[in-house]
């Protein structure tokens, strides 16, 4: 199924609504709105707006973000949200931030993030995967298979080294946002990885949507430095399912320079 409708950003801000430095408004548009409900988001973009909220809490100069955990307290609902965001635990070289997204007078998601001093370990930095093959090597499909909804999916770029959406995982792609995250602003790199890194799930997709759901339940995002560049997101992505209803997605995330971290999410699998 394909949409003609030209996709539009994913993020409204209500700047009468938003105090500075404090919680903002917005309301998210249907190109937000998932694959599995009509109604709810796709957890990429509002990680994402939680990852914008972290990144402005005042006391990172010279620090880098390394970790962001999301947890996924239930549906969020396209429309009206609100987010906010501070320091949970100060430190000069290391801090925990916080940031929780609210719709309809209830928590949706809560975030934490690692904050940490930068230094110069360029001459011993080891350890990084090798890089995927570049862009140009990519096939993209726009289209998305039956039993997956159209909004989300139609706002995005999906540049195929291995894999599809309606085949199984595992799967690697190059992904790009085609529309803003926030009406308005330019989208961080940042706010570009974690958009991609929620993609992973569909990925490394292992079981047909007709029949299954495969939900994660958090995303977990390691970084190994500041993400670069304004376009595409490189994912490989494999997905575990357990004998007992729970899975895993681990993914490899690379940008123009290569790998730029890592995630994992916990899945919930059971069928429809």
């Amino acid at each position: 199924m394909e949409t003609t409708t030209e996709p539009g950003p994913f993020y409204l801000p209500d700047t009468a609504s938003s105090a500075p430095g404090g919680t903002e408004h917005f309301t998210a548009t249907h190109w937000t709105t998932g694959p599995w409900f009509a109604e709810a988001q796709h957890m990429g973009p509002p990680s994402a707006l939680l990852a914008r909220a972290l990144e402005r809490v005042p006391g990172g100069e010279g620090k880098r973000i390394a970790r962001i955990t999301v947890e996924v307290l239930g549906a969020v609902p396209s429309g009206a949200i609100t987010v906010s965001a501070g320091v949970e635990r100060p430190g000069r070289t290391i801090e925990l931030l916080h940031a929780t997204m609210s719709a309809g007078g209830r928590d949706v998601l809560r975030a934490r993030a690692w904050r940490l001093a930068a230094s110069d370990t360029a001459a011993v930095a080891s350890g990084a995967a090798d890089p995927l093959p570049g862009r140009e090597h990519a096939t993209i499909r726009d289209e998305h298979p039956d039993g997956w909804l159209p909004g989300f999916l139609d706002a995005m770029e999906w540049g195929w080294l291995d894999g599809a959406l309606d085949e199984p995982g595992p799967g690697r792609a190059w992904i790009r946002m085609r529309v803003p995250l926030v009406e308005g602003e330019p989208t961080t790199p940042l706010e570009r990885v974690m958009v991609a890194a929620d993609c992973a799930n569909g990925l490394a997709a292992p079981l047909d949507v007709r029949g299954w759901l495969f939900l994660n339940t958090e995303l977990t995002v390691h970084l190994l430095r500041a993400p670069a560049g304004d376009g595409a997101v490189g994912v490989s992505a494999q997905t575990v399912v357990g004998p007992e209803g729970l899975g895993t997605c681990t993914a490899t995330l690379f940008d123009d320079d290569g790998q730029v971290g890592r995630i994992t999410q916990a899945l919930t699998v059971r069928a429809r």
